[in-house]
């Protein structure tokens, strides 16, 4: 298989593949699956590919649709047009949702995703009925620490691609500040290709993933977490009890902002719960896409709008 077909790969799991016309540009998605609709969003260099497993057991009974962000892992550069900052990814986000006819989605964001999850629902909620956050950024800790010298990267000529370069053979993907700390365990081969070799194999979604990696700023999470409280939809913050990156504190925090949330714990996992354990993912998000909806009024519908436009 060539370095394309390599970067190229999608797991048959995630359904058939469609391209969006956004406002902003083409955007890839994959859907499997029929029934109360659950929309997966990742985080910076994954694809969705991140969400095979849990949508190959969750397209049994909801209509599973994966989305492939321009965060670097993704097949062809977004354009010049598209606004790859968070707030930008965001409203891309939501005219995905817009563009599939949702108006009552289930959003499950992790890692970067689960950042751009909260923007979102603090800025267009109105297609979000439920909102579920597994490992993820969170006020100050955009990007975590350990991440942060790639915004400085980014901005040197060349520098990425000698980062990605480093990455081509799979050892020292396991090491901590790759994918070792993200992932408990060794990643399959297919999908951790289709992470990493994107960016090496076009210069343009390599421009993409710098673009993303220098808008990156707390500014912007931190804005959403002081909106949270205005999010009355039925929330679960799912989380990684042995998370490097995203301490257990946030997810106690985010519980506690978001009016009607509830927070689970996952085991035996780091950041990538869907790779680690999406046994235990799909098990949560199932119970929780099952609950009857919450009646609502046009009143507090109308307030939580207002409220995600202020």
């Amino acid at each position: 298989m060539s370095v394309t077909e390599r970067a190229g790969w999608r797991s048959p799991a995630l359904g058939e593949a469609n391209e969006l016309e956004l406002p902003d540009g083409r955007l890839r998605c994959f859907e499997a699956g029929e029934g109360a609709p659950i929309v997966f969003v990742h985080g910076l260099l994954v694809n969705a590919n991140l969400w095979r497993k849990v949508v190959a057991s969750l397209s049994r009974e909801f209509r599973c649709i994966a989305l492939d962000l321009p965060l670097g892992s993704h097949l062809a550069p977004a354009g010049e047009r598209a606004d790859l900052s968070p707030p930008g990814l965001a409203e891309m986000i939501a005219n995905a949702l817009e563009a599939l006819g949702l108006d009552d989605a289930t959003l499950v964001g992790n890692d970067t995703g689960g950042a751009l999850a909260q923007i979102l629902v603090t800025t267009r909620p109105e297609r979000v009925g439920r909102l579920v956050l597994t490992s993820c950024d969170f006020g100050d800790n955009f990007p975590p620490p350990a991440f942060r010298p790639l915004k400085v990267v980014a901005r040197v000529p060349g520098a990425t691609e000698a980062v990605l370069t480093a990455l081509r053979p799979r050892a020292p993907r396991r090491l901590p500040l790759a994918y070792g700390w993200l992932a408990k365990r060794p990643i399959e081969r297919a999908a951790e290709d289709s992470y990493v070799l994107p960016a090496l194999a076009d210069a343009g979604v390599r421009g993409d993933l710098r673009r993303a990696l220098v808008a990156l700023d707390p500014r912007h999470t931190r804005r959403a977490a002081a909106r949270l409280p205005g999010f009355d939809r039925p929330a679960l913050v799912a989380w990684s009890r042995g998370d490097r990156f995203f301490p257990t504190r946030h997810a106690e925090e985010l519980a506690r902002l978001l009016p009607d949330a509830r927070l689970e714990w996952i085991d035996d996992s780091y950041t990538f719960a869907p790779e680690d354990r999406p046994d235990r993912v799909a098990e949560l998000l199932a119970a929780f896409a099952r609950e009857p909806a919450r009646a609502t009024g046009a009143e507090p519908d109308a307030s939580r709008a207002r409220a995600g436009r202020s």
